[in-house]
């Protein structure tokens, strides 16, 4: 019968003009381009359906509704409040029914289908909640006209309240709350403080009424102090008046027999009475439902909580087009508020980030957001993205009328805070010194002391979870963690600088990560680098905080000499090099009258990060500076460091002689204090200097002895580091099977650890393996990921060879005009930068280029070099990541 109803409808609805955006089960949500094909077309569904012989005898009957106006589109779907009204209207009428909009009604009222006629069936709350739909009800000769009342608000029994602005976003949340309510009597809507909570609750409630036929009923607990009054107040929503009995007998009494579902909302003020209240009346009415709001779980046997999230953001990295913004609901809410306020404003490509960046900024919390809109009278988006800083006092002013936590974020959170324990608060505006979140073990080291003991730290936080002031995220490497969101965070702040205790707290949390960044730093040479790794990204918003306050505190240089040291081998192997070099040179220039191990290290770690980046001056300057304080302190261990450092530098300077002469330095005194470490760092540098003299079987001796060192060590990074230059030196021998498969061990210990920069180094030479065996598209994509991963690390020496590899796959598959461009832009950007074509592929770039020449002839060939030359080099980069099978043409310029 299905099948039949859908064959019959789409027959009518294309007849029509219409266009089916979506089907599920027996329902269809077509669009017409005229409203009046759209009436049409329903008529001849309804009458087609009406007369068709069904088998067995069975009769049909299908409910429609018609409304006119603006869809969005998201994909292949259209959505909006328009989209959302017209289901509305659907949802009010009954089987065989056909109800049309008094927006709809006006563009066919004077030209109506034969036969047809329009009955006014008066204004009516449909379960949006907002505004009334004045509705029609199509009629024809050939259909029933006599239908029951519609299904609005006015026909059911409920005392929800007129909401004076349209509901936004949150469909998965509603759908799952009624499938809890469909299997379970008690629900509460847990989260904090201007979450949505309330107006969810009231939104998932008018959805119900089929399955309630006693109603829905509001119960608004927010303003009742006195718990002894909860009763009062649920008889008092419900209109019952019987002053000579006991509350809750007539409660028992009225509701025992009834399938009614009761809405208390905001009940964390008075959370043991409405929790007694609640278990009284759930045990003796069997066809009740509770659908709760609190800030704080009931405790009720039986309650199913549901934490209510924040509205979808966009990725922070990317922000969306004036196009797809209205995908996030976050963003649609804002719009939609704004233009209370501003009509005419909308999203634009000036906008955009600034919209995306207040939702961002604000959590996703509904209310925060409806103040920030608000202010859309009287500042630009940028004006208030800029001033979120102090968004209390910012966001102070909110509409008039509401409750008065809901009047405000600063209210909405003193209404929390004040329902806090004095041991709760203290931990809560503790927790603000945390920046990305924190562990268990960070908040009993950071916020315990006389006033709060350690062991009471877990269960304070637990109820800080529990009255939604905290967030439990997934467990990661280090375990659970938690965090504030960043709106809550502010808050906690101020009141920390209001207790006078943050200088105290944020030099215990930088204290706290220090230690936990030295205790790590052993760690990152051993078998487990990939968790500790792990661990420290997880708190790198922490550690930039601890770095910072280092700065600002008088008597802090020194514990950011050690954290900034400590942290230098996640910034090289996760490729922060930018980021940790800027904090490295800044602690370094104020401490410049320290002559400590810790300078050493850090001079080391500065040089080995610039050197990333290719200022190789710089580099030479830290070394010498550390090598000399080094051997005035005595620090032989810091001494080899230095001279390995040196000479990866010469590698790279491509002084063989020099590089030798520094390792084999390096080596000696590496071996005189056991350090395994250093010591297989030295012997790769001396197996590569052995590879570019041609002494392959020195260079294989002192590779494989490096890779089993550091393979009982345990050190994975280091161990794919040697896996890739023996790489290198099996492509040499042209064993390039083998090489291939070097490399790909290397590579899948790289993207283990997620080392960004050695993924593109090793996708580069597995692209010169592929161009070596003829599949030049296979090292196109390869060098189209290198150029990519270079380009994020902004690795100013790494982009010019990227370009120059896809220069030369391009001369494989004859794209001779764009491997000529792409030759010019690389020496341009080589000769910016300093770098000289790498060893790697001298014999290559100088084979490709003259076979480039030849095919276009030395005319053409300088012409389109030139244009490569001319071209900036973020449009050298872009137009390098231009994929293309085909000859390409000149770029515009």
């Amino acid at each position: 019968m299905l099948e039949e109803q859908q064959r019959l409808l789409r027959g009518i609805f294309n007849e029509h003009g219409g266009h089916e955006v979506d089907t599920q089960g027996d329902s269809f949500f077509v669009a017409f381009p005229l409203a009046r094909e759209a009436v049409a077309a329903a008529v001849a569904a309804q009458r087609t359906i009406t007369s068709h012989s069904w088998a067995h005898g069975a009769q049909v009957r299908i409910r429609m509704g018609l409304h006119t106006g603006e869809g969005l589109l998201a994909g292949d779907d259209y959505v909006g409040l328009d989209v959302h009204r017209t289901a509305r209207i659907t949802a009010a009428g009954h089987g065989g029914q056909i109800l049309v909009s008094h927006a709809t009604r006006g563009l066919i009222e004077h030209d109506l289908p034969d036969g047809v006629e329009l009955l006014d069936l008066g204004a009516h709350r449909l379960k949006d909640l907002q505004r009334p739909e004045h509705i029609f009800q199509v009629t024809h000769p050939d259909l029933p006209s006599r239908f029951p009342p519609l299904r609005s608000l006015d026909a059911m029994p409920n005392n929800l309240p007129v909401q004076l602005t349209t509901f936004i976003g949150r469909e998965r949340e509603m759908a799952e709350i009624k499938r809890l309510l469909s299997t379970v009597r008690l629900v509460t809507l847990h989260g904090p403080g201007g979450a949505g909570k309330t107006r969810l609750a009231m939104q998932v409630a008018a959805d119900l009424f089929d399955w309630y036929h006693d109603g829905v009923w509001l119960v608004e607990l927010a303003p009742v102090a006195d718990p002894g009054l909860v009763p009062q107040t649920v008889a008092s929503a419900l209109g019952l008046r019987e002053p000579a009995r006991v509350v809750t007998e007539v409660l028992n009494d009225f509701l025992a027999t009834r399938a009614l579902l009761l809405v208390l909302d905001n009940c964390e003020q008075v959370l043991k009475a409405s929790a007694d209240l609640s278990t009284m009346l759930l045990r003796s009415c069997p066809q009740l439902s509770i659908l709760a709001t609190s800030r704080e779980s009931l405790g009720v046997p039986g309650e199913v909580i549901f934490n209510v999230p924040s509205l979808a953001l966009p990725d922070p990295e990317h922000a969306p087009s004036p196009e797809t913004a209205s995908q996030y609901a976050a963003i649609r809410l804002f719009v939609e508020r704004a233009t209370l306020y501003r009509p005419e404003f909308t999203v634009t490509t000036l906008n955009v980030q600034a919209v995306s960046e207040i939702c961002r900024r604000l959590d996703g919390i509904p209310l925060a957001i409806e103040l920030a809109a608000a202010r859309i009278k009287i500042l630009s988006a940028e004006q208030i993205a800029a001033r979120l800083e102090d968004r209390f006092r910012l966001l102070a002013a909110g509409p008039r009328g509401g409750l008065p936590h809901h009047q405000t974020l600063q209210a909405a959170m003193d209404w929390s805070y004040d329902l806090l324990s004095d041991a709760e608060r203290t931990l809560f505006r503790r927790l603000a010194v945390f920046i990305g979140g924190f562990t268990l073990e960070a908040a009993e080291g950071v916020c315990a002391d006389q006033s709060i003991e350690t062991l009471n730290v877990l269960d304070l936080l637990a109820r800080l979870v529990d009255k939604s002031l905290v967030t439990v995220d997934e467990a990661g490497a280090s375990g659970v963690r938690y965090h504030l969101l960043e709106t809550v965070r502010q808050y906690a702040l101020d009141r920390l600088r209001a207790s006078g205790e943050i200088d105290s707290l944020r030099a215990r949390h930088r204290d706290f990560l220090l230690s936990f960044a030295e205790r790590a730093e052993p760690e990152l040479q051993g078998p487990r680098q990939k968790d500790w790794l792990d661990q420290l990204e997880a708190e790198h918003d922490n550690f930039r905080a601890a770095l910072e306050w280092s700065r600002l505190d008088p008597g802090g240089s020194d514990a950011g000499l050690r954290l900034a040291g400590a942290l230098s081998w996640l910034w090289e192997v996760r490729g922060y090099w930018a980021e940790g070099r800027a904090w490295l040179m800044d602690i370094l220039s104020r401490t410049g009258d320290s002559s400590t191990a810790a300078r050493v290290k850090a001079l080391n770690a500065a040089a080995s990060l610039t050197m990333r980046q290719g200022d190789f001056a710089q580099v030479e300057a830290l070394t010498n500076e550390s090598l000399a304080l080094s051997r005035q302190l005595g620090d032989r261990r810091g001494t080899a460091s230095c001279l390995v450092i040196l000479g990866v530098q010469a590698c790279h300077m491509e002084n063989y002689r020099e590089a030798e002469s520094l390792s084999g330095e390096g080596l000696s005194l590496s071996q005189e204090v056991g350090d395994n470490w250093g010591t297989a760092w030295a012997q790769s540098i001396l197996g590569i200097v052995a590879r570019t003299k041609g002494d392959h079987a020195k260079a294989r001796v002192l590779l494989e002895e490096s890779l089993a060192r550091l393979r009982a060590l345990g050190n994975t990074w280091a161990v794919a580091i040697i896996l890739v230059n023996l790489g290198l030196l099996t492509r040499d021998e042209g064993d390039y099977m083998q090489a291939a498969s070097l490399y790909e061990e290397a590579l899948a210990l790289f993207r283990q650890l997620g080392d960004k920069a050695h993924i593109a180094y090793t996708e580069l030479n597995l692209g010169i393996v592929a161009s070596a065996v003829g599949n030049y598209e296979q090292a196109g994509a390869l060098y189209q990921d290198t150029l990519a991963l270079r380009k994020e690390l902004q690795d100013k020496r790494g982009i010019p060879t990227a370009v120059l590899a896809l220069a030369c796959a391009a001369t494989g598959v004859r794209q001779f005009k764009r491997a000529a461009i792409l030759f010019g832009a690389a020496e341009a950007m080589r000769e910016a930068t300093g770098a000289s074509i790498p060893p790697i592929f001298k014999d290559e770039y100088e084979r490709r280029v003259a076979v480039t020449s030849d095919a276009l002839g030395d005319a053409e060939f300088r012409a389109d070099w030139s244009v490569g030359r001319r071209m900036s080099a973020e449009a050298a980069i872009e137009f390098a990541r231009v994929e293309s099978r085909q000859e390409v043409g000149t770029p515009p310029r």
